[in-house]
């Protein structure tokens, strides 16, 4: 049994417990899924069915792709189906023999589908019963990605190892004034990223100089202002590698007053708080929480969440935030960010961004991310 087959088996048995005949996924443009490729290793831009038998068939926009890449029982080009969704599923569901005698079968939809289009396949559909639920089998298939198996932590470890590599390079070439300006830097991540054997990226690098670094996302994301000068830098970038993102944020901060180090303290302090705190069992909002009524001690706030899991999206489940509908809880395996940060109209921003594994021995720092202090 290969990892795809595993994974999907797994799935398999909440539609046969939930009495769902088909589950149909879609990652297409303004729908993007990112659990097909999780679930079949196809990159992008297909439709997936899968059956309570662990059966699936897979329609790729590019087929010669499919063939090289994807794992399924069975692949259909989406040609064959007009590019059309509802004739995809319909003709899934006829492929598949989805037996009406006992009642209609139940087929499920992605939470993403407009309503017009819902309306479509249940006119193109009588005899099934569709649903399309925001906490149903896409949601237990997001649960699975969360928690990482053996095949994406050796990934993860080669991510991690190539994005220290990054980082240190960053730092050199920052250090050695190579890298001056916030194009340099950006530019610089994007060709080494490539030869280093990644897909590039994973999210448009975010460099601010000490200009504009009191914003959360620097927009635009770079410029071609200076980087590293006096005061509170911040580059957030991450890597893609067979699939799978890293996320890290490092702060360089250069001649810093008294007030922009009490800053860069703070923000120490907090990301090691929050280290102290994962483990198996809390809930992930506890932990955020914890962050904030630090921050709120010294008179600070937080803007954003503490964090997010990573995978093959740069932003995944579970969230460590301290919003009240947060029920996540962690768990082994999971693989996600730790990114305290403070931002000042006056004195700049700072961010300490890594990306941490949840380990049965407790949280491991995968990557090395850290302040980089200027002389």
């Amino acid at each position: 049994m290969n990892i795809y087959t595993a994974r999907r088996e797994k799935l398999s048995a909440f539609l046969a417990q939930e009495n769902v005949s088909l589950l149909m996924f879609e990652d297409t443009e303004g729908r993007r899924d990112a659990s097909i490729r999780h679930l079949t290793g196809q990159p992008s831009d297909a439709l997936l069915f899968l059956t309570p038998e662990n059966v699936c068939l897979l329609a790729p926009w590019d087929v010669n792709m499919a063939d090289k890449l994807a794992h399924a029982d069975e692949i259909v080009p989406y040609n064959d189906f007009g590019t059309n969704p509802v004739k995809a599923l319909a003709g899934a569901v006829t492929r598949f023999g989805l037996d009406t005698s006992a009642g209609k079968p139940r087929v499920e939809v992605p939470p993403s589908t407009p309503h017009p289009l819902f309306l479509q396949y249940a006119e193109a559909l009588p005899n099934c019963e569709i649903v399309c639920r925001s906490q149903g089998l896409h949601s237990r298939e997001t649960a699975l990605r969360s928690i990482k198996d053996e095949h994406e932590v050796r990934i993860y470890r080669q991510l991690a190892e190539l994005t220290n590599g990054m980082i240190a390079a960053l730092e050199e070439n920052v250090r050695d004034r190579l890298l001056k300006t916030e194009t340099d830097v950006a530019l610089f991540i994007e060709a080494e990223a490539r030869k280093q054997g990644c897909e590039g990226v994973s999210f448009e690098t975010l460099a601010a100089g000490a200009e504009r670094s009191f914003g959360i996302h620097a927009f635009p994301a770079y410029t071609n202002a200076p980087f590293a000068g006096k005061g509170l830098s911040i580059l957030d970038f991450g890597l893609k590698y067979q699939g799978y993102a890293s996320d890290v944020t490092m702060t360089f901060a250069r001649d810093t007053s008294p007030q922009q180090e009490a800053l860069l303290t703070l923000t120490e302090t907090a990301y090691h708080l929050a280290l102290s705190l994962v483990k198996d069992g809390t809930k992930a909002r506890d932990v955020a929480m914890a962050v904030d009524e630090l921050f709120a001690g010294a008179g600070r706030t937080m803007p954003h969440g503490l964090g997010h899991g990573v995978g093959l999206e740069v932003h995944e489940e579970p969230r460590l935030s301290s919003r009240e509908d947060n029920q996540w809880v962690l768990k082994t395996g999971m693989i996600f960010t730790i990114e305290p940060g403070l931002y000042d109209p006056l004195l700049g921003g700072c961010r300490l961004e890594n990306d941490v594994l949840l380990g049965a021995d407790g949280p491991e720092v995968l990557t090395k991310s850290h302040i980089v202090r200027l002389s």
